[in-house]
């Protein structure tokens, strides 16, 4: 009996200290010992004594994740090891509005080879030359959107 109540107090203890500790690795070695309990308690006392055990480790599991999720995201301490601030800024740039850059003319600020990036009423947009390659600095217009990229075909008419 002693052996189950070891191994469920050592899985109680390494999911509470699965909040403190990043990775997966304690709250598994937790769960784990948890099941052995039960599987312990299978061996030694048969079926009812397995089932009594598989019934008290999954209330005590339930318990734990429950304090660990629920009650302790609301305390003090919580609020102490938690980050608070938010980040304003996108990884991306914005994606353009079609219907805002079609037939706009722009410039090429890189090589488009056929891929790069254009100015485009002073904004950098990654585009596409459907006319193959352009150099740097060559007069382009918006002739549609490609997922997160614009179609240009280059503009002979300015340059």
């Amino acid at each position: 009996m002693t052996t189950i109540i070891v191994l469920f107090l050592a899985g109680i203890l390494l999911l509470a200290i699965e909040v403190f500790v990043p990775g997966m690795i304690v709250g598994i070695v937790g769960g784990l010992s948890i099941i052995a309990g039960v599987v312990t308690a299978f061996s030694l006392y048969g079926s009812s004594g397995g089932m009594l055990a598989l019934l008290c480790g999954g209330g005590l599991l339930g318990v734990t994740l429950y304090i660990e999720f629920v009650v302790l995201p609301r305390t003090k301490l919580a609020r102490t090891l938690s980050m608070q601030a938010t980040v304003e800024g996108t990884s991306q740039p914005a994606v353009a509005d079609l219907a805002a850059v079609i037939d706009q003319l722009g410039e090429t600020i890189t090589p488009l080879a056929p891929s790069g990036y254009v100015s485009l009423n002073g904004r950098r947009y990654e585009a596409f030359s459907q006319s193959g390659y352009l150099a740097k600095g060559v007069s382009v217009r918006v002739t549609g959107l490609d997922n997160f990229r614009l179609t240009v075909t280059h503009n002979p008419t300015s340059s």
